[in-house]
């Protein structure tokens, strides 16, 4: 992965803290895990591992927007 650039953040109805990113090579759209909630009980939720962007965009609320410098 190269450069990316922050396109928000998001709480799962689980709890855990998603952070979407764009790569900048490629205009691809990534989801990181950035926290892992407290009550989560799903395994595949693991801080700072990739987790399919539409998946996450989909059970996420809403995307906070965020201007990274």
């Amino acid at each position: 992965m190269g450069l990316v650039r922050l396109l928000g953040f998001s709480t799962l109805s689980c709890g855990c803290v998603v952070g979407r990113y764009r790569e900048l090579a490629t205009n691809r759209e990534l989801a990181y895990i950035e926290e892992k909630g407290g009550e989560c009980l799903v395994h595949e939720h693991r801080r700072n591992h990739a987790v399919q962007a539409p998946r996450a965009a989909a059970s996420a609320s809403r995307f906070t927007h965020a201007r990274a410098s």
